[in-house]
């Protein structure tokens, strides 16, 4: 990710990124270009998001991504899937505010932000419950979830595991997020 070197505020942001054909992220000021996916990236992605939608049907909640999650004026992201079944994020069509659920699937440009200053980010949000990081490159999970007194655990899962998404009550096996991958 490359970042614009000066600051830039919410909402010159929200126009840059609105007339943009390159989606760009937001943090405190900072606006950085998000680069291209690999096929892996996309695969895994695609299979999650189907994995949800169907679970999520008549249901409140619904499954995204290609839309921003943003929290105060602080940051704006585009995960690589979210799940938010508050009726407060049905007002706007292009930014969430209230996600449960937020999946990232880590690539060699990103792991290191995703692992850490982003769950940072992303733990401020007061309705996240829960947050999965997707290794494209190995049969790894990683879900961490916010306990009652406001820590958060972990659970990693690997190969012949069973994923658990407790925001959702979604189990699946892990293999399904990684068949079909070269």
């Amino acid at each position: 990710m490359i970042a614009i070197p000066n600051y830039i505020n919410p909402d010159e942001y929200l126009i840059i990124d609105r007339d943009s054909p390159t989606r760009h992220e937001y943090r405190r000021g900072l606006v950085y270009a998000m680069a291209g996916g690999s096929d892996a990236h996309s695969q895994i992605a695609i299979k999650l998001l189907g994995l949800i939608d169907r679970h999520l049907e008549n249901t409140p909640c619904r499954v995204y991504n290609e839309v921003k999650v943003n929290y105060k004026d602080e940051f704006y992201y585009y995960p690589d899937a979210f799940v938010t079944c508050d009726p407060r994020d049905r007002a706007d069509r292009y930014i969430k505010r209230h996600p449960k659920l937020i999946v990232e699937v880590l690539s060699q440009s990103t792991r290191v932000f995703d692992l850490g200053q982003k769950f940072e980010d992303y733990r401020q949000i007061p309705d996240l419950e829960e947050y999965v990081l997707i290794d494209q490159d190995q049969r790894w999970v990683e879900c961490r979830r916010r306990q009652p007194d406001n820590t958060w655990t972990a659970v990693i899962y690997g190969t012949g595991d069973r994923i658990t998404l407790q925001s959702i009550n979604l189990t699946f096996p892990l293999e399904q997020l990684y068949r079909g991958l070269d």
